[in-house]
């Protein structure tokens, strides 16, 4: 595939990126805003972060900046659920991740 129908289908303003991403999903991702905590170095580093959807196999995080967050860390939820994530995409204020 190429050219302009490419460029529409790859365009994340005509939502048609989330979309399509969403179809590939193997596991129904749910809105949700809870806040989390990104931690790494042995829990001796963390980030302050907002799940925005979650499915049993990975979220969308909304971070300050992906900037400094390693490929691998553990996300705590607010309630104290702990997992162990992948990243597997960046974007300016979010990062996607796999749980592990």
């Amino acid at each position: 595939m190429g050219g302009r129908a490419a460029d529409a289908i790859l365009r994340p303003e005509n939502g048609t990126m989330e979309k399509a991403t969403q179809h590939h999903r193997s596991a129904e991702r749910h809105r949700i805003l809870k806040g989390a905590r990104i931690t790494f170095k042995g829990h001796g580093t963390t980030i302050d972060c907002t799940v925005r959807n979650l499915s049993e196999r990975g979220a969308c995080l909304k971070v300050e900046s992906p900037i400094g967050i390693p490929d691998m860390f553990d996300l705590v939820l607010d309630n104290a659920s702990m997992y162990h994530c992948h990243v597997t995409w960046r974007k300016a204020t979010q990062i996607g991740v796999n749980f592990t």
